[in-house]
């Protein structure tokens, strides 16, 4: 086709030259909506996890949340992913909400219940920031101990540098601080799909792969049984 419209008179060549980068747009544009197909993504969390009723309505407004921060600043898409699922979820250990001590939940499951534990907040931000660029190097879930709860806690951590002090994502408020203003918390160990990390100067001393955390992967394999392309799941 590309040849026909090459020995075209020079008028069409010219229009044509000017459309064939809007047509690579567009197709580029296109693949990347169709890479998260939230019609099947709906059917098969129906399917999976029963009737959606209120769920179909969050389902929607996280799709809406991604369409419409897409080319925010990055600013912008934590604070919004931050408040999303902070206003979303309401917050149900997992003894209550799985009946069982440890549950990771995909961001469907966590949408689909209106509810999760720590964790669950954690990683559906997580996801989520992934989906609308944030790289992977940036954001790490983050183990703390909460002092204040006394008890373990898990949140979200962005880094703008690698050896930035970094903001921190978490249910438990809807500001987001940096990390030396969040005296309440005191980080054990952070991973993301890269790898895993101790806290030290910068958070930035790897100790292993996240594919050691059994849970980690159990939970991709979900996603990707949710109807989310496997590159999508990490």
């Amino acid at each position: 086709m590309l040849a026909r419209l090459i020995h075209r008179p020079r008028r069409w060549r010219r229009t044509t030259l000017v459309l064939l980068p809007l047509l690579a747009a567009l197709l580029l544009i296109g693949s990347l909506e169709a890479d998260w197909d939230f019609g099947r993504i709906t059917k098969l969390a129906e399917k999976r996890y029963g009737p959606l009723g209120s769920a179909r309505f969050r389902l929607n407004d996280w799709q809406e949340l991604l369409r419409v921060e897409a080319d925010a600043p990055v600013g912008d898409k934590l604070q919004a992913v931050n408040l999303f699922f902070n206003r979303n979820l309401r917050f149900r250990d997992d003894i209550a909400l799985w009946k069982t001590k440890d549950y990771w939940a995909t961001p469907v499951e966590a949408l689909h219940k209106g509810a999760g534990d720590c964790e669950d907040y954690a990683i559906a931000k997580y996801f989520t920031l992934r989906k609308l660029g944030v790289p992977s190097d940036k954001l790490r879930i983050t183990y703390v101990k909460a002092v204040r709860l006394k008890q373990a806690h898990m949140v979200l951590t962005y880094y703008p540098t690698p050896n930035a002090i970094p903001l921190v994502l978490d249910n438990l408020i809807d500001g987001i601080v940096s990390a030396d203003k969040r005296n309440d918390l005191v980080p054990v160990y952070a991973f993301n799909a890269e790898g895993m990390w101790l806290p030290g100067a910068g958070g930035n001393k790897r100790v292993g792969d996240s594919k050691r955390l059994s849970r980690w992967v159990d939970l991709t394999k979900k996603m990707q049984a949710e109807g989310f392309p496997a590159e999508s799941a990490q």
